[in-house]
């Protein structure tokens, strides 16, 4: 018993020491990453996490139901999207035609007004805020520096950097996307308590505006500039320019660092779900209308769909594009295979919610998860033509 008792009582120590070592090397926000993820039988973000954090409410206005096709849910899933759902954890697959709801299943114990995390689907919602800035006048233009609202980055390299080089991934910051290393800025934003002192910390180190370069850090600063020229806090600016105009019909959460410092994790975090991200994607097929109301200047949904560098072909403002064939679409994309997947000229929207995208872990790319989501669906509704 003695010889237990001062095994136990070094492996306090231990721990202390640990604990302390963290604090002293400011990398406590490890243990909230710890207590977070791993104890809950996890090795990165997950679809519920945000029951874990601190959050603020987005709220609704009067709910606008998504009218029913009158082919609704008469083709069921192809065998080979009964595959990947189930190997992928799929929670939500939604197919809208003609703006009404075609085809929708939920799976694992969701259903459709279950909250999950939008995981990067939100910072299209960034990138749509932003240019409601710049239409409401707080924000000049996309050529307007941050230096203007950030003051840290008035110096050198960082003098060069835009809103709009915020917005189309070009900063040319120090940022690195590692979403698997403890130690990575990543796993620091995510877990951290103070996300501006964060971000306020990274150094622009090749010239802005020159390639793109995948960057939640884009993002995250992009949401600190939108907030310094409005005055308000953007989940407020959230639920008065997209999430009550656009009639979701459940209030949402978008995850803070912290009560304290109240600073929306902007390149991610939105808990909502499948049928009330849709309604984004619709609003850009729409060129920015709803039911006939300009909500968003269509200038902005068309620059956010086109390229803006020769090298990002596959990246707009805020938006994904990808050709196939002789279809054009748009996304909305998130950690573990969140999408919201748009084509126009054919007037179809795809929503896959989900825990896994399978073993194309691929950031910053198009993983081939996407293209399965695609085919299905349209194998679906070609099927019923």
């Amino acid at each position: 018993m003695t010889f237990l008792k001062k095994h136990v009582k070094w492996v306090v120590i231990l721990i202390g020491l640990v604990i302390l070592a963290l604090y002293i090397t400011d990398t406590d926000y490890l243990l909230k990453a710890v207590r977070t993820i791993y104890l809950n039988g996890y090795t990165t973000a997950f679809l519920e996490d945000y029951k874990y954090f601190d959050n603020q409410m987005v709220n609704n206005a009067e709910p606008q139901p998504w009218p029913i096709h009158k082919d609704y849910n008469i083709v069921k899933e192809t065998a080979t999207l009964d595959s990947i759902n189930n190997s992928n954890g799929t929670i939500a697959y939604v197919i809208i035609k003609n703006d009404s709801i075609w085809f929708e299943n939920y799976y694992d114990g969701f259903n459709e007004n279950s909250k999950s995390n939008s995981f990067s689907i939100a910072k299209s919602y960034v990138s749509g805020l932003m240019f409601k800035a710049i239409e409401q006048g707080y924000i000049k233009g996309l050529d307007q520096p941050v230096s203007d609202f950030l003051p840290t980055f008035n110096e050198g390299l960082a003098a060069k950097m835009t809103v709009g080089h915020l917005s189309s991934m070009a900063s040319g910051t120090s940022w690195d996307e590692q979403y698997y290393s403890p130690f990575s800025i990543v796993t620091r934003a995510y877990f951290d308590d103070d996300l501006e002192k964060v971000m306020l910390g990274l150094d622009v180190v090749t010239e802005p505006g020159k390639s793109f370069k995948y960057s939640s850090g884009d993002t995250q600063m992009l949401a600190m500039v939108i907030e310094k020229a409005t005055g308000k806090k953007l989940y407020d600016y959230l639920t008065e320019s997209f999430w009550k105009p656009l009639g979701c019909e459940n209030p949402t959460l978008w995850q803070v660092d912290s009560e304290a410092h109240d600073l929306v994790k902007a390149y991610c975090c939105i808990a909502s779900n499948a049928k009330d991200f849709a309604r984004f994607g619709k609003l850009y097929k729409d060129h920015g209308k709803w039911n006939n109301k300009q909500v968003l200047d269509s200038t902005a949904v068309a620059k956010s769909v086109t390229p803006v560098y020769p090298d990002g072909d596959m990246y707009g403002y805020g938006m994904w594009l990808k050709t196939i064939g002789a279809k054009n679409f748009f996304m909305m994309r998130g950690h573990l295979g969140q999408y919201v997947i748009v084509e126009p000229t054919d007037n179809v929207i795809i929503v896959r919610l989900g825990h896994s995208k399978g073993n194309d872990e691929k950031v910053g790319e198009f993983t081939t998860d996407i293209f399965t989501y695609i085919e299905e669906a349209y194998n679906m509704l070609n099927s019923k033509s």
